[in-house]
């Protein structure tokens, strides 16, 4: 197995916990590694509540330690300014309107051996 393979994993298994994390909060996943010219969405998801629809656009950061820092460190400013472009693209694209948007980011670390830890940061941008 390459180095890259077993990033992909990583990356994989992060954002199907981050999915599973979602659901469990109550969000239905709508779409997940949706890309266009300028990058890409890891999990799109909607929010229904009284107010009506939050759509919620979840930048997923995983890694097998923290020997780098935490995953969420690694959301830059510049990051946060591309997730919103990314944003208003795919709603135009699906011709979808929301009463609210928010960009999530949740950090997944799988230290082998241990519980896969997650950390859901609210409206990061």
């Amino acid at each position: 197995m390459t180095r890259t393979q077993s990033k992909q994993q990583i990356g994989v298994r992060g954002e199907d916990l981050a999915c599973r994390d979602l659901e469990r909060q109550g969000l239905q996943i709508l779409e997940r590694n949706w890309r266009c010219s300028i990058g890409e969405l890891d999990i799109v998801a909607a929010e229904v509540d009284d107010k009506g629809v939050t759509l919620v656009f979840c930048e997923v950061k995983c890694r097998s330690g923290l020997g780098f820092g935490h995953p969420l460190e690694a959301i830059t400013f510049r990051k946060r300014q591309t997730l919103r472009q990314l944003a208003a693209i795919w709603m135009r694209a699906h011709q979808i309107r929301a009463s609210a948007i928010r960009i999530d980011a949740i950090g997944v670390v799988l230290v082998p051996g241990q519980q896969p830890s997650l950390s859901h940061v609210k409206a990061i941008g």
